[in-house]
């Protein structure tokens, strides 16, 4: 009988079963920023999954699932206290807006009037300008929702803030599923016509942040035909090209590392992968963007969402230039990024899909990063 339980015991731990567990919220101090709290929230799922999430830009620390033997291991990047995030941080972790990715010159024109923004990734405008939402502490409210641990982050951002037009009210919800995904709804309104595209800038790394090793042996597929090529300055040119035949096709699964180094004129641009991919299937239905896997470890994490584009990008410009968490020097290429978004550059590219927000209307969409493991 002893023998018996014991099996059960270890079949449910291979698997991910929860062994009953409650789901559960905690909050911490963080520090402080100008004079004000920072807060740390960690949400555990019943099966002891969790995710350490800052009320400060929506920054998730860390996200600690098992491998295939059930050892659990921090997959994401990030910095060691709130002074890093503020002046080191290559976006680490956080929610990136108004305007995630860029915008060509720092310019746009909306309704006929032009509106002007920082140019803080010279020449252009990139992730909402030079104090974005990832350097704003964001008001939160923690709940256990539907047995799901559940933070809530709201954040108003003025009219005029970094030069975009409209008071925006912004919502994000963080929870951790039951079958194991870390999801992100966003939902925002404006009293004026602006553009809005929000996403979350994670660095994943399956083998573990601390493990020292890079993602060029992580294997992607990406649910994604076409992408689109950009200019010397990371801009998108308006073409939608066809993946096939290229270094950047991931419709069937590739490692990493396996033509990052190809002789295309798009990877000497980027130094790697930093392009944006377009998601098959229609824009506002949640579908499957991505999957990746860590051979070493086991571990899987597989991406859905209702945008229209996501930017992969591989941790082209980490080289080694600060100490992060737990001590870790972070080398090039130690992290990937899967940041669902409108197309970069929308508001000057009349043939992507619009990234208009109008009074009246609601900005909504969600993303779900879902892990597991699997055999050798």
């Amino acid at each position: 009988m002893q023998r018996l339980t014991l099996t059960l015991v270890s079949l449910m731990a291979s698997l991910n079963i929860s062994q009953g567990a409650d789901p559960s919220i905690t909050k911490k101090p963080f520090g402080e920023l100008d004079g004000k709290a920072v807060t740390e929230y960690t949400l555990t799922n019943a099966n002891g999954i969790s995710a350490e999430i800052l009320d400060l830009g929506g920054i998730v620390r860390r996200v600690h699932v098992p491998d295939r033997d059930g050892k659990m291991g921090d997959v994401v990047l990030g910095c060691k206290d709130v002074a890093s995030y503020m002046k080191d941080s290559p976006y680490f972790g956080c929610i990136t807006g108004r305007y995630a990715n860029r915008i060509a010159k720092g310019k746009f024109t909306l309704n006929g009037k032009t509106y002007t923004l920082a140019t803080n990734n010279d020449p252009n405008h990139l992730h909402g300008g030079e104090v974005g939402f990832n350097k704003k502490i964001w008001k939160a409210e923690a709940l256990v929702k539907e047995g799901e641990p559940t933070l809530v982050l709201s954040y108003s951002s003025p009219d005029g803030e970094e030069g975009y037009p409209g008071n925006l009210s912004s919502v994000v919800t963080y929870s951790l599923t039951k079958d194991n995904g870390l999801k992100i709804h966003y939902k925002a309104t404006t009293d004026k016509a602006t553009v809005l595209n929000l996403t979350h800038h994670g660095y994943w790394n399956l083998a573990g942040h601390d493990s020292g090793k890079t993602v060029l042996d992580h294997e992607l597929q990406l649910h994604c035909d076409a992408f689109t090529p950009t200019d010397a300055t990371a801009i998108p040119t308006g073409e939608m090209r066809k993946v096939a035949g290229t270094p950047f096709d991931f419709t069937k699964p590739h490692k990493i590392g396996e033509r990052i180094g190809a002789e295309n004129q798009q990877i000497t641009y980027g130094k790697g992968y930093d392009h944006n991919f377009v998601i098959n299937g229609k824009g506002g239905t949640l579908r499957p963007v991505a999957k990746v896997v860590d051979q070493g470890s086991g571990r899987v994490m597989e991406v859905h969402s209702s945008d229209h584009g996501v930017q992969l990008y591989t941790g082209n410009f980490l080289e080694g230039a600060f100490t992060g968490k737990d001590g870790q020097v972070y080398q090039q290429r130690q992290g990937l990024c899967l940041e669902c978004q409108r197309h970069p550059d929308s508001p000057n590219q009349s043939e992507f899909p619009t990234a208009e927000l109008n009074p009246g209307e609601t900005y909504e969409k969600t993303t779900i990063y879902r892990f597991s493991t699997q055999g050798k």
